[in-house]
């Protein structure tokens, strides 16, 4: 029985692929050996500062194969990390370092000023530079023994994401649910070590995850794209096909782009055979253009919340699918469990719809430092009066197709009351790209004015009467939007996702100046 995710690492490629590439970081290859001597030096200088076992350990480093070996670091010395942002807004840094109450933190130092500009004592702060050297420093089987002291259900790491309140909430994964989802993903989804992963999103990301412990378990290289190939989906490409990478697991925006791009006929991505997907909808005319030039990958669509271990739901697109068609979430993974409940907390019939609750091994242990917001969200089954047994409510509403796939139907905080109809946001969106000038699209709604505002990509400046008339072949009159604004791109969040927040921001400051 594994009880760790470094059980991965060491009977993994440790075990068998020493001197294989694990790591690809600009001009500089390491191999697995490298990255484990590296981490248990970072391990064993942990300990020199503190003996606790299963506490909060901050990284504050750029996404670099240093912040792996810091990771790793920390979980050879039995205790969690938790990756900071290291652009993130002094006063949101220093809620997360607050929160987090952190003893110490991995950094390097150039990016110590910026931590001690905060205030964080010196004496918190271990470089990691000291650990990347090829004596070794550690006791090997002094650290194996320690992680014989975890058992599944301690922590894992930490992900920090908004918070209503201004405080980063810090998501508690355990390794329990790691082990869990990686141990469904390698059998179902075929990931045998094969793949040379074009890592893109943050390590602050739970997309991380999945990267990370395939790499260990499997002995499958973990190529980092440079973080300012994601504004130029030329250079992305370029890079992508320059180091044959073979698997990706991005979100949707930055797909989208390369489409609407018409980059994918530019580029011969032959070594591409794994598309992965998720945190956004894949708005399915782009998605085709991708299976049309890369016919033999296989494309699958993941799903679900950063409080649920890195995803719950899959779709591998085994069909064709038209153009306008909503693409599903597919199917619970291997030992999640799946609710979609109505309003009175009961089961929804076939086809209606209602909220996705889930229960299962998946689910993470809460916010650190915050039982209130934890007992909010984790709530009990409501149809399990019988002992205690939680449910994650994602407040994404959706039904079941008649092929049994779960389909998303939008957010619950992205349904709004126009008019006296209730509107979900998300079908104005879907038929927004169903206009030929349109290739990409998002609605906010300004509550104050009443206000449905549509932001687009487009080539040129359609007349607003044009758009209109083809929305209202799809909507009725209430869902069409009252305001249109074409940008040159969305706004994303450093997820890569549209940051809505932003948008919705420049309504209400626009309609604010209107006399």
């Amino acid at each position: 029985m594994q009880t760790n995710v470094l059980e991965y690492f060491e009977g993994g490629a440790l075990a068998g692929q020493r001197r294989r590439t694990a790591v690809v970081d600009g001009e500089r290859s390491y191999s697995f050996d490298e990255i484990g001597r590296f981490a248990k030096n970072c391990a064993a200088l942990i300990l020199e500062r503190s003996t606790d076992i299963n506490r909060p350990i901050a990284v504050f480093l750029p996404k670099s194969a240093a912040a792996i070996v810091a990771d790793l670091g920390v979980l050879y010395s039995g205790n969690c990390y938790a990756n900071l942002d290291i652009k993130s807004p002094v006063e949101r840094l220093k809620a997360t370092l607050g929160n987090l109450g952190a003893g110490i933190i991995v950094t390097a130092a150039p990016h110590a000023d910026a931590l001690r500009a905060l205030g964080v004592p010196e004496r918190t702060l271990l470089f990691v530079d000291a650990a990347m050297t090829s004596t070794p420093c550690y006791d090997d089987d002094l650290l194996l023994e320690r992680l014989t002291r975890l058992i599944d259900t301690d922590p894992l790491c930490i992900i920090h994401t908004s918070g209503s309140t201004g405080i980063p909430k810090g998501v508690v994964l355990s390794h329990r649910g790691t082990i869990d989802f990686m141990d469904w993903a390698f059998a179902r989804l075929n990931l045998d070590g094969t793949e040379i992963i074009g890592s893109l999103s943050p390590f602050y990301f739970d997309i991380y995850t999945l990267e990370l412990y395939l790499c260990l378990a499997k002995g499958a290289t973990l190529v980092i794209i440079p973080e300012q190939h994601a504004a130029f989906p030329v250079k992305l490409l370029e890079y992508v096909a320059a180091q044959a990478v073979n698997f990706v697991f991005w979100v949707p925006t930055i797909m989208v782009n390369i489409a609407t791009q018409g980059l994918l006929s530019r580029f011969a991505l032959t070594s591409l055979r794994k598309v992965f997907f998720a945190g956004e909808v894949f708005p399915t005319k782009y998605l085709n253009q991708w299976r049309k030039f890369l016919p033999h990958a296989l494309f699958v669509n993941l799903y679900g919340p950063i409080e649920i271990t890195v995803d719950c739901t899959y779709f591998v697109v085994d069909r064709e699918m038209a153009d306008d068609d909503k693409l599903p979430i597919g199917f619970p993974c291997r030992n999640s469990d799946v609710l979609i409940l109505d309003d009175e907390n009961r089961p929804v019939a076939g086809g209606e719809s209602g909220e996705l609750c889930v229960r299962g091994s998946s689910l993470a242990l809460g916010y650190w430092n915050d039982p209130e917001r934890t007992a909010r969200a984790f709530v009990q089954n409501p149809l399990n009066p019988h002992y205690p047994e939680p449910i994650y409510r994602t407040g994404d509403i959706v039904y079941r197709n008649p092929h049994g796939e779960i389909m998303i139907v939008g957010r619950r905080d992205f349904q709004i009351k126009h008019l006296g109809y209730r509107i979900d946001l998300g079908e104005i969106e879907h038929a927004a790209l169903q206009v030929a000038a349109i290739e990409n699209a998002c609605v906010v709604y300004d509550h104050a004015n009443k206000i449905i505002a549509l932001f687009f990509e487009s080539e040129r400046e359609p007349p607003v009467a044009e758009t209109r008339r083809r929305l209202a072949e799809f909507l009725p009159k209430y869902m069409l939007p009252t305001a249109f604004h074409r940008v040159a791109q969305m706004p994303r969040n450093p997820n890569g996702k549209i940051d809505r927040q932003l948008l919705a921001e420049r309504v209400a400051a626009a309609n604010a100046r209107t006399p």
